[in-house]
């Protein structure tokens, strides 16, 4: 990919960032902010308590109301940043494209895979980086997995079952919840774009998706309770569950392989971490949780407890900066973004038409 133009190793690379919620102040902006070689330089936000604060936690950056005001200085900027509800993603991506920057943009990268293939074309068509933050590729549970994997301590893998569980029996309303479809809400969307992601990487494409999803609280409109089971073309099955609704979580993640199995519970400790202020670099180590914590390996009657490796969302970004400074590979292309698309898209008409829904490879 190529690097913007008036862009040195002595200058950091200039980031523009759309949207200041929970997903713009809370993680791409500190992760941002924490990477060497990037700068964050813009904020789009029209809450001006949100503009305040933008420019009160990262004094080098400007806040502005708008993403016109970014358009008009782009040749400023080196990257653009969406984090932005889920109904922006594709048209401002395409406008920042267009304008000739690269782009990361939140998952999920576009409301259809439709959308999302069109935007893998014009970044491709204007040689332009186009990135998205699927950052559970950097929790703790999923680097360890794939350690073990690639140590081949499980054998063939023939189950990976996954789990995003939550107990918040009560809706907060906001566009995530909201049951219009035009804002592609709901959990099967949401964590549900992670899930699947993970379960690509690891594992390869789907063959087919079975699915149910359901809205089981009172007064919530979107998808609150989900299931995806994922026929990959390896042979491996996946079982994802996404809930708001799990008053006792099941294991976050359960493996079965020919030799043995991983199972680990609770959550990466990183996003609780950048929600109570922590930061990547601030000298406490980062991603690492107790001993209590770690996840166990084994069959049968023999099994041993596995350190669990300390979780890395800061290599996001750090891999983006490297990608635009010496054309390397970005950490999460476009078109794997577009295949995590495929399969939502599949469980979602699975789930409605109560049937597996066979992908075309």
């Amino acid at each position: 990919m190529n690097a913007r133009p008036d862009s040195t190793p002595a200058r950091p690379l200039r980031v523009g960032l759309i949207g200041y919620g929970l997903a713009g102040s809370a993680f791409h902006a500190p992760l941002i902010a924490a990477t060497e070689g990037l700068t964050l330089s813009a904020v789009v936000t029209g809450d001006p308590e949100r503009q305040a604060r933008a420019e009160a936690e990262h004094p080098g950056a400007r806040a502005v109301p708008d993403a016109d005001a970014l358009w008009e200085r782009a040749r400023d900027l080196d990257l653009l940043v969406i984090a932005s509800p889920n109904r922006t993603h594709a048209p401002l991506a395409t406008a920042a494209l267009e304008a000739g920057l690269a782009v990361v943009v939140d998952k999920p990268v576009a409301g259809t895979a439709a959308d999302a293939d069109a935007l893998a074309e014009l970044a491709e068509r204007r040689g332009l980086l186009l990135s998205v933050f699927h950052n559970r590729r950097w929790d703790n549970d999923f680097l360890t997995l794939r350690s073990l994997l690639d140590a081949g301590e499980l054998g063939e893998v023939r189950r990976f079952e996954s789990r995003f569980e939550r107990w918040r029996p009560k809706p907060k309303g906001g566009w995530r919840e909201s049951g219009d479809p035009a804002e592609f809400g709901g959990l099967l969307y949401d964590l549900g774009s992670h899930l699947a992601d993970q379960a690509l990487t690891l594992f390869g494409p789907a063959r087919a998706v079975y699915a149910e999803t359901d809205v089981r609280r009172p007064g919530a409109e979107a998808d609150d309770d989900a299931f995806v089971a994922v026929e990959h073309v390896s042979g491996v099955r996946s079982h994802l569950w996404m809930s708001a609704t799990t008053p006792l979580p099941g294991p976050r993640l359960r493996v079965l392989g020919a030799k043995a199995g991983y199972v680990k519970y609770g959550l990466d400790p990183q996003e609780a971490a950048l929600r109570s202020g922590a930061r990547p670099g601030d000298g406490t180590p980062w991603g690492e949780e107790p001993e209590a914590a770690w996840g166990t390996l084994g069959a049968g009657d023999e099994t041993r407890t596995v350190r669990t490796l300390p979780g890395d969302y800061p290599a996001y970004y750090a891999a983006v900066a490297a990608a635009l400074r010496d054309g390397t590979p970005p950490p999460v292309t476009a078109r794997q973004a577009a295949a995590t698309m495929r399969v939502l898209e599949a469980a979602r008409r699975s789930a409605a038409e109560r049937r597996t829904v066979t992908l075309e490879q």
